[in-house]
């Protein structure tokens, strides 16, 4: 069963959901696979000229999945590593590279490598009990999905640098004011207000929309070339003994950390 769904919303949109719900979609290689088979076929439709991002359970995303962290230990952790935040670099790359322009509608928490989804979108809608954290000092892992590589681009290296190094909560409306994402939205009303922006996008000519979406990431091989940097220094620091303490740990503290069958 795909982790991630597509619907036809009409008028030319079409929403692209993270459908991993029982563990807050939490970030696996497989959930990561079916989202790059997604954006590709959104990408090639002729009928869709804008895309919504969304995700089904309590969370957007949780980053990724401690527990099989933990688990990968006993096979080849540095190899699932590698193949994780590899994929997750070429879903970011691939909805900077998506012709349609991509409106992520964000709601509850996400932590770790899962902002990178929500920063390549072109616009972001937060709901009001949004809030990004990246988790890294905590689990002793090295930043991915762009925390170095995006946040710093749209907020400023000191603003990156206050979250990452002291671990700090971004809630909604810092979020914006930071340049994270457009608009904090009204509870209950993220969907339309995500839908209705996309719609509106899909109404004006499309040859516009993908210039002003490529114009504006011009810097794209360059974040390429950041985002391989961050998974190099993930690789160098899973391993080690204190990342392993780091997510036992994290685990032993988040009680309510969700566990279920893979993936």
């Amino acid at each position: 069963m795909s982790l991630v769904r597509i619907e036809p919303l009409g008028a030319g949109v079409a929403r692209v959901v993270l459908a991993r719900s029982g563990m807050r979609n939490a970030l696996v290689p497989e959930l990561l696979g079916d989202f790059l088979a997604a954006l590709r076929e959104v990408g090639q439709s002729p009928d869709c000229a804008a895309v919504v991002l969304a995700a089904d359970g309590p969370a957007f995303s949780i980053g990724g999945d401690m527990r099989r962290f933990q688990r990968e230990r006993q096979s080849d952790l540095l190899a699932y590593s590698s193949r994780l935040v590899g994929k997750l670099n070429e879903a970011i790359l691939a909805l900077i590279d998506l012709p349609q322009p991509v409106v992520a509608a964000v709601h509850g928490v996400v932590t770790g490598g899962s902002i990178g989804l929500v920063l390549a979108a072109d616009l972001a809608y937060l709901a009001p009990e949004a809030a990004f954290k990246a988790h890294y000092a905590t689990a002793g892992f090295g930043p991915d999905g762009g925390w170095t590589a995006l946040v710093g681009r749209l907020a400023g290296q000191r603003r990156a640098a206050s979250a990452l190094l002291l671990n700090r909560t971004i809630r909604a409306a810092e979020a914006v004011a930071w340049g994270l994402a457009n608009e904090v939205v009204a509870a209950g009303e993220l969907q339309e207000a995500a839908a209705a922006a996309a719609r509106k996008i899909a109404a004006y000519p499309a040859g516009t929309m993908r210039a002003v979406k490529t114009l504006l990431r011009r810097d794209r091989e360059r974040l390429a070339a950041d985002l391989e940097a961050e998974r190099c220094r993930f690789l160098e620091l899973i391993a080690t003994p204190q990342a392993q303490a780091g997510v036992d740990d994290f685990l032993s503290r988040f009680k309510d950390y969700p566990d279920s069958p893979e993936p």
